[in-house]
C-alpha cells in the first residue's frame, strides 16, 4: 500500500470522530436515514447470515483477534523501537477501520432520537407518581408469582433450558409489534456467550456483539431473570443501543409473551429498580413497600445476589469503571446510571394505563 495511502486511511481516524459527533447533533436524522433503514438492513442481514449457527460466531471473531493481536505483538515488538513510526501507523490505521466499522454496523444507534420523545414520554417523575406505580408494580408481581408457585414463599424456579428461552422470546415482540411495527424482531440471533464465565467475573449478564449484530447471553445461570435478560438483548439488536431503552423494551417484550415465566421476569426485575429508587429517598417507605413483598420473589433476589457475590472480585470495578468510560464515550452522558433511568420510562409509560 502506497505511503500516502496508508497514512490518510490511519489519519482518517481524526475526521470520522468530527463526523460522528457532529451527525449526533441531529437525533431525528440518525432516527430516520441510519436506526429505521441503514441499520436495520444491515442488523437483519447479520442475523440471516449468524442467525442460524448454534454457537456465538462473533465469540470465536474475538478470540481469533485476540490471538492475532497477541502475534503481532510478538512479531513487531522487536521493531518498535527501530522503528515506532511505521508501528504507530499500524496501530493507528488499526483503530481508525474499527471506528469506522463499529459505526457503521451499531455504533450510531448511540445518537438516535430519545425513546421517550418518540413515545411523546415526560423524561421527569415526582416521587407521588413513583411510589403509586411501585405498589402497582408489586400488585403484579405478586399476582403473577403466585400463579406460578401456588405458594408465596416459593422462589419461582424458571423451568426451561437456554435454548428454549431463546426459542420463546421472540414471541412477545411479535406481540408488541402489533402495536408498534418498528419493534418486530426476525430473524432470531441469540446465543449463549463462550465467554459467560468471563462475562460473570466482569459482572455482565451479555452483550451484543456489533459486528456480528448477536446478541449475547451470559449462560453461566439461568435463574429467573433469564428471559428478561434475553429479550434486553434483543432490544439491542432491533436498534436501542441506551441501555436504560433496552432494558424498557425489554421489559414491554417480555410481558408481553405468552409465557408467565417472561411476564415475572420483567415485573420482578425492573421492581428491584423502583424500590431502589424509592430508597434513595425515602428509606421507610421502602421498607414498608418491600415487606409487602411475596417471600418467594425475596428468595429469588437473594439467589441471584448470591450468585454474584460468589464472583465478586476486585477487577469488576475496573470492568465497570471501563463500560461506564464507554458509555460516556457514545453519547450515555449518565454511563451506567442509565440502567436506573429506565423507572422514569416505566413511571411515565404507565401513568394513565394499566400493568
Amino acid at each position: 500500500m502506497p505511503n500516502n495511502i496508508k497514512y490518510a486511511l490511519a489519519f482518517s481516524v481524526l475526521p470520522q470522530i468530527l463526523i460522528v459527533k457532529w451527525l449526533g447533533n441531529y437525533p431525528q436524522f440518525i432516527e430516520s436515514v441510519y436506526s429505521n433503514v441503514l441499520y436495520q438492513f444491515i442488523s437483519k442481514a447479520f442475523r440471516y447470515v449468524f442467525g442460524w449457527i448454534p454457537f456465538s460466531v462473533g465469540d470465536i471473531f474475538y478470540t481469533i483477534a485476540a490471538v492475532l493481536i497477541i502475534r503481532f505483538l510478538v512479531t513487531e515488538g522487536k521493531f518498535i523501537l527501530k522503528n515506532p513510526k511505521e508501528f504507530f501507523f499500524k496501530i493507528l490505521t488499526a483503530i481508525s477501520v474499527l471506528y469506522f466499522v463499529f459505526h457503521l454496523f451499531w455504533g450510531m444507534n448511540y445518537y438516535r432520537l430519545p425513546l421517550h420523545e418518540k413515545l411523546n414520554l415526560s423524561d421527569e417523575y415526582t416521587t407521588p407518581e413513583l411510589i403509586d406505580f411501585t405498589e402497582r408494580l408489586i400488585t403484579k408481581t405478586n399476582q403473577i408469582h403466585l400463579q406460578i408457585t401456588k405458594n408465596d414463599t416459593l422462589p419461582v424456579i424458571l423451568p426451561y433450558s437456554k435454548s428454549e428461552v431463546y426459542k420463546k422470546a421472540p414471541k412477545g415482540f411479535e406481540n408488541l409489534s402489533l402495536k408498534y411495527p418498528d419493534l418486530s424482531y426476525h430473524p432470531k440471533s441469540i446465543k449463549t456467550s463462550l465467554y459467560s464465565l468471563v462475562l460473570t467475573y466482569m459482572g455482565f449478564s451479555g452483550y451484543l456483539n456489533p459486528f456480528t449484530n448477536e446478541g449475547q447471553v451470559n449462560g453461566l445461570k439461568t435463574d429467573f431473570k433469564y428471559p428478561f435478560v434475553t429479550c434486553h438483548e434483543i432490544s439491542h439488536q432491533i436498534g436501542y443501543s441506551a441501555e436504560n431503552e433496552a432494558n424498557f423494551l425489554g421489559f414491554l417484550g417480555a410481558i408481553n409473551n405468552d409465557d408467565i415465566y417472561f411476564k415475572y421476569a420483567a415485573y420482578a426485575y425492573v421492581l428491584r429498580y423502583c424500590l431502589s429508587e424509592i430508597y434513595i429517598t425515602d428509606e421507610k417507605k421502602y421498607e414498608e413497600m418491600n415487606d409487602r413483598l411475596n417471600k418467594g420473589i425475596i428468595k429469588n433476589y437473594i439467589e441471584s445476589n448470591k450468585f454474584w457475590a460468589k464472583y465478586n472480585t476486585g477487577l469488576k470495578p475496573a470492568f465497570k469503571n471501563t463500560f461506564n468510560a464507554f458509555l460516556k464515550a457514545n453519547n450515555q452522558t449518565q454511563g451506567i446510571k442509565s440502567y436506573s433511568y429506565v423507572v422514569t420510562l416505566l413511571v411515565n409509560y404507565y401513568k394513565n394505563s394499566e400493568l
